[in-house]
């Protein structure tokens, strides 16, 4: 049975692939302080190496055979050049020489995966694909897809026991009993409904159980200044096209495991 456990505390988790075992992030947004800087005039202290010692240090840390992005490696659309390129080339030094990595192409990341693309860099279609071991011979493999999100699954992941996937960014907004409030990331996980991957949509139109298709999860992103989705506030928009009505039901849990419940009822 495919199996994807998060990293408690840490927005990343190890999948079980049977032949070799993958860590699994999104949303890294590499250069993000680059990308705030034209965009909005912001000016921020650099994390870039905080953000590399993070992630070689969950490889390390986790024993892992192969580093899965789930898209948005960088931040700025387009092919990466200046301090933004620097960044991203001593992130993928320092994690290909440790294990492999494979990107799952999201939609800032088109001339990411032109430039880095080759022999300890793969690069999967945007609507998604199914993982398998370093050599392709283990069925139990096809039990994990990814994707990044922004485009509807390709059909093919509907035989995959779990689908995983980043771009939505969850957060909930957590309020005290003197009305304080507190946002913190979350992972939201729940069945996919069928039809989503018909290219029908959110609905079962096909009259399938909403609990025939694989299991969801949306990973927090890794990057802290990302921003992200509400999904616990009335009005929240969700960025996949397929969210949330593609969702039968789902739950939300913080990074350190505690699970809040339906997310629509938080």
């Amino acid at each position: 049975m495919a199996a994807v456990e998060p990293v408690v505390g840490e927005p990343a988790a190890v999948a079980d692939l049977g032949g070799e075992r993958a860590l699994l992030v999104a949303d890294v947004h590499a250069g993000i302080e680059v990308g705030l800087r034209y965009e909005r005039g912001v000016e921020l202290e650099s994390r870039a190496d905080e953000r590399r010692d993070r992630l070689c240090s969950l490889i390390d840390e986790t024993g892992v055979d192969r580093l899965v992005v789930l898209g948005d490696l960088a931040h700025r659309v387009g092919a990466p050049e200046g301090d933004e390129r620097e960044e991203l080339e001593a992130l993928v030094g320092a994690v290909t020489d440790r294990v492999p990595l494979t990107l799952v192409e999201g939609n800032h990341d088109a001339g990411v995966a032109a430039a880095f693309a080759g022999d300890d860099v793969g690069v999967i279609d945007p609507r998604g694909g199914l993982l398998t071991d370093r050599d392709g011979s283990n069925p139990a493999a096809a039990g994990v897809a990814v994707l990044h999100g922004h485009t509807r699954p390709d059909p093919s992941l509907r035989s995959a026991a779990v689908v995983c996937m980043g771009h939505e960014h969850p957060q909930v907004r957590l309020e005290d009993a003197v009305g304080g409030s507190r946002t913190e990331r979350a992972w939201l996980r729940g069945p996919l409904r069928p039809s989503v991957l018909d290219g029908e949509g959110g609905t079962d139109g096909d009259g399938e159980p909403a609990g025939s298709g694989p299991e969801l999860v949306v990973f927090p992103a890794f990057n802290e200044r990302s921003g992200g989705t509400w999904i616990n506030v009335e009005g929240g928009s969700f960025l996949a096209p397929f969210l949330p009505d593609g969702l039968a039901a789902g739950d939300a849990y913080l990074l350190d495991g505690t699970r809040l419940g339906d997310f629509r009822r938080i």
